[in-house]
């Protein structure tokens, strides 16, 4: 791995912490739709680490989440109920960001913060190893 794929994967996994704890803050103050978008860009940038760190550059978001499903989920290299998190975290994100009347809940919000530390924590682990 070059030492400027290194550099982007731990710039990605930087900034994927700044923008979970940024979910944490929205979370907070009741900013559901918000909050969902910082879950979603806290996962897609661990997302696009790992795949930058397989030679893997795809260009838009729902690439990126093709070749996940197809190099890590449908090989099996990550727990399949990720793959379902990615893409309901990707669903979610667009609904709120472009959808009208889409309200969400802190009880639909709640358990995705557990969810997306895990599968963040998951995904560095996989990135950082070898």
């Amino acid at each position: 791995m070059s030492n400027s794929h290194a550099n982007y994967i731990s710039y990605r996994i930087e900034r994927s912490d700044e923008i979970y704890q940024d979910a944490i803050l929205l979370f907070e103050n009741k900013r559901w739709r918000s909050c969902i978008n910082r879950l979603y860009y806290s996962s897609f940038q661990l997302v696009s680490a790992l795949m930058v760190k397989h030679g893997i550059e795809p260009k838009t978001h729902d690439g990126l989440k093709t070749m996940f499903f197809q190099h890590y989920i449908k090989m099996k290299q990550i727990d399949i109920d990720y793959g379902k998190l990615y893409s309901q975290l990707f669903d979610w994100r667009q609904e709120s960001d472009y959808a009208e009347f889409v309200d969400f809940k802190k009880e639909d919000i709640e358990p995705l913060m557990i969810k997306v530390k895990k599968f963040n924590s998951s995904l560095i682990e996989i990135i950082t190893k070898e």
